[in-house]
């Protein structure tokens, strides 16, 4: 008989084209928040999460010209946020030019989030953000 895991895991999927825009990644994702009761007990979590999600998802489209995979997984400690797109180039931090109307976005999912990471996977690459609500620390 195997061992039963304890952990426990929940997550929710959905490709967004790029045709889509970030808004609707910004309602689906705060809609799968609300499930777990974020609204209520932890809104300026559900804030966080929201904007690095806009964030990834039009980098995503701007950058590597692609759908982007957008992955929720809630394991108890961590709301991990991953952003697929087809792209294999990793993204890079820019210096912050005052007059610049973009190039923020990494700087503030570095803020928002607790981690992060992006990696190269067969078919492009990965951003993933974790997410801790302030009663797992």
């Amino acid at each position: 008989m195997a061992e039963e895991s304890s952990l426990r895991a929940v997550g929710w999927a959905r490709s967004l084209p790029v045709s889509s825009g970030a808004k609707g990644a910004r309602d689906w994702t705060r809609a799968h928040l609300t499930t777990l009761g974020w609204a209520a007990t932890a809104p300026d979590l559900v804030d966080s999460v929201v904007l690095a999600v806009s964030e990834l998802v039009t980098n995503a489209h701007m950058h590597a010209r692609s759908a982007a995979q957008l992955i929720l997984t809630w394991d108890e400690e961590c709301l991990h946020v991953t952003v697929h797109d087809a792209s294999p180039r990793l993204p890079e931090q820019r210096p912050s030019d005052a007059g610049a109307t973009g190039g923020r976005g990494l700087q503030l999912v570095d803020a928002l989030a607790d981690t992060w990471q992006a990696h190269r996977c067969p078919r492009g690459k990965d951003v993933i953000a974790c997410f801790q609500p302030h009663a797992a620390h």
